[in-house]
Protein backbone atom coordinates (compact mmCIF):
# COMPACT_ATOMS: atom_id res chain seq x y z
CA UNK A 1 0.00 0.00 0.00
CA UNK A 2 1.63 3.36 -1.12
CA UNK A 3 1.45 6.23 1.80
CA UNK A 4 0.03 9.19 0.22
CA UNK A 5 0.42 12.96 0.84
CA UNK A 6 -1.80 16.05 -0.24
CA UNK A 7 -0.54 19.33 -1.43
CA UNK A 8 -2.62 22.56 -1.46
CA UNK A 9 -2.05 24.76 -4.75
CA UNK A 10 -4.24 27.25 -6.39
CA UNK A 11 -7.31 25.93 -4.56
CA UNK A 12 -7.49 22.27 -5.07
CA UNK A 13 -5.26 19.78 -3.49
CA UNK A 14 -2.59 17.67 -5.76
CA UNK A 15 -2.52 13.72 -4.13
CA UNK A 16 0.99 12.49 -3.78
CA UNK A 17 1.55 8.67 -3.56
CA UNK A 18 5.05 7.53 -1.67
CA UNK A 19 7.64 8.01 -4.75
CA UNK A 20 5.88 11.46 -4.68
CA UNK A 21 4.64 11.62 -8.29
CA UNK A 22 0.78 13.21 -8.75
CA UNK A 23 -1.31 10.28 -8.51
CA UNK A 24 -4.67 12.50 -8.80
CA UNK A 25 -6.04 15.80 -7.65
CA UNK A 26 -8.96 16.82 -4.82
CA UNK A 27 -11.07 19.67 -5.46
CA UNK A 28 -12.64 20.72 -2.23
CA UNK A 29 -16.45 21.64 -2.31
CA UNK A 30 -16.10 25.50 -0.95
CA UNK A 31 -19.59 26.44 -1.15
CA UNK A 32 -20.61 29.34 -3.57
CA UNK A 33 -17.67 31.80 -4.32
CA UNK A 34 -20.13 32.76 -7.50
CA UNK A 35 -20.02 36.17 -5.62
CA UNK A 36 -17.04 36.44 -4.08
CA UNK A 37 -15.19 39.54 -5.26
CA UNK A 38 -11.95 37.26 -4.79
CA UNK A 39 -12.33 33.51 -4.24
CA UNK A 40 -8.76 32.90 -3.86
CA UNK A 41 -9.25 35.00 -0.89
CA UNK A 42 -12.02 32.97 0.53
CA UNK A 43 -11.31 29.97 -0.31
CA UNK A 44 -7.69 30.72 1.61
CA UNK A 45 -9.48 32.22 4.89
CA UNK A 46 -11.63 29.26 4.88
CA UNK A 47 -8.73 26.97 4.88
CA UNK A 48 -6.96 29.24 7.98
CA UNK A 49 -10.09 29.27 9.74
CA UNK A 50 -10.89 25.47 9.20
CA UNK A 51 -13.99 25.19 8.20
CA UNK A 52 -15.76 22.15 7.41
CA UNK A 53 -16.58 21.10 3.81
CA UNK A 54 -19.17 18.29 3.47
CA UNK A 55 -17.30 16.79 -0.43
CA UNK A 56 -15.47 17.76 -3.76
CA UNK A 57 -14.43 16.57 -6.83
CA UNK A 58 -11.51 13.83 -7.14
CA UNK A 59 -9.46 13.14 -10.60
CA UNK A 60 -7.36 10.80 -11.55
CA UNK A 61 -5.48 9.68 -15.09
CA UNK A 62 -7.79 6.95 -16.37
CA UNK A 63 -6.34 5.79 -19.43
CA UNK A 64 -3.42 6.57 -21.74
CA UNK A 65 -3.71 5.05 -25.38
CA UNK A 66 -0.43 4.87 -26.47
CA UNK A 67 -2.59 5.37 -30.31
CA UNK A 68 -2.77 9.45 -30.34
CA UNK A 69 1.22 10.56 -30.44
CA UNK A 70 2.24 12.35 -33.33
CA UNK A 71 5.14 10.26 -33.92
CA UNK A 72 3.24 7.37 -33.69
CA UNK A 73 4.40 4.55 -36.35
CA UNK A 74 3.15 1.09 -35.26
CA UNK A 75 1.41 -2.19 -36.75
CA UNK A 76 -1.74 -3.56 -36.58
CA UNK A 77 -1.18 -6.43 -33.87
CA UNK A 78 0.35 -2.89 -31.35
CA UNK A 79 -2.60 -1.11 -31.65
CA UNK A 80 -4.68 -4.32 -31.36
CA UNK A 81 -2.81 -5.11 -27.83
CA UNK A 82 -3.41 -1.56 -27.43
CA UNK A 83 -7.24 -1.34 -27.41
CA UNK A 84 -7.42 -4.47 -25.56
CA UNK A 85 -5.20 -2.98 -23.28
CA UNK A 86 -7.48 -0.26 -22.82
CA UNK A 87 -10.78 -2.23 -23.28
CA UNK A 88 -9.48 -4.17 -20.06
CA UNK A 89 -8.51 -1.18 -17.71
CA UNK A 90 -11.90 1.04 -18.85
CA UNK A 91 -13.44 -2.75 -17.10
CA UNK A 92 -11.99 -2.25 -13.94
CA UNK A 93 -12.84 1.32 -13.85
CA UNK A 94 -16.33 0.47 -14.70
CA UNK A 95 -15.68 -1.70 -11.74
CA UNK A 96 -14.17 0.92 -9.45
CA UNK A 97 -17.33 3.09 -9.47
CA UNK A 98 -20.14 0.62 -9.22
CA UNK A 99 -17.94 -0.37 -5.88
CA UNK A 100 -18.19 3.53 -4.85
CA UNK A 101 -21.97 3.59 -6.13
CA UNK A 102 -20.75 6.65 -8.29
CA UNK A 103 -23.52 8.25 -10.27
CA UNK A 104 -22.11 10.76 -11.75
CA UNK A 105 -19.01 11.19 -13.29
CA UNK A 106 -16.91 12.97 -16.49
CA UNK A 107 -13.79 12.13 -18.73
CA UNK A 108 -12.07 14.72 -19.83
CA UNK A 109 -8.90 14.82 -22.08
CA UNK A 110 -5.75 15.18 -19.76
CA UNK A 111 -4.35 18.99 -20.10
CA UNK A 112 -1.21 17.64 -19.70
CA UNK A 113 -1.34 14.78 -22.15
CA UNK A 114 -3.21 14.63 -25.52
CA UNK A 115 -2.79 11.16 -25.27
CA UNK A 116 -4.64 10.06 -22.20
CA UNK A 117 -8.32 10.82 -20.49
CA UNK A 118 -8.88 11.42 -16.96
CA UNK A 119 -11.82 10.15 -14.64
CA UNK A 120 -13.58 12.72 -12.49
CA UNK A 121 -16.26 12.00 -9.98
CA UNK A 122 -17.93 13.21 -6.79
CA UNK A 123 -16.83 12.18 -3.27
CA UNK A 124 -19.34 12.67 -0.40
CA UNK A 125 -17.80 12.46 3.03
CA UNK A 126 -19.48 10.93 6.09
CA UNK A 127 -18.88 13.88 8.21
CA UNK A 128 -18.10 17.27 7.88
CA UNK A 129 -14.07 17.37 7.10
CA UNK A 130 -11.75 20.23 8.40
CA UNK A 131 -9.60 21.92 4.95
CA UNK A 132 -7.08 20.08 6.59
CA UNK A 133 -4.59 17.99 4.66
CA UNK A 134 -4.81 15.41 7.55
CA UNK A 135 -8.52 15.64 7.53
CA UNK A 136 -9.06 15.39 3.86
CA UNK A 137 -6.90 13.01 3.38
CA UNK A 138 -8.42 10.79 6.22
CA UNK A 139 -11.85 10.95 4.10
CA UNK A 140 -10.31 10.33 0.54
CA UNK A 141 -7.45 7.33 1.84
CA UNK A 142 -10.56 4.85 0.95
CA UNK A 143 -10.93 5.75 -2.41
CA UNK A 144 -7.18 5.86 -2.91
CA UNK A 145 -6.90 2.19 -1.41
CA UNK A 146 -10.04 1.21 -3.15
CA UNK A 147 -8.32 2.62 -6.22
CA UNK A 148 -4.65 1.07 -5.66
CA UNK A 149 -6.36 -2.54 -4.91
CA UNK A 150 -8.22 -2.01 -8.43
CA UNK A 151 -4.55 -1.96 -9.78
CA UNK A 152 -6.14 2.15 -11.17
CA UNK A 153 -3.25 3.53 -9.56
Amino acid sequence: MASWNLEFEDGYFRIFDSKKLVAGYFDPNYGDLIGAKNPEDVILSKIKNNDTILDGMIMFPLVKFKLFDTDLNTTLSEVQQNILRVSIHLQKWSDFLSKINSTSHFIGISHTDQDMLTMTFHVKFLKPTILKKSNLLEEILPILSLLEQSELL
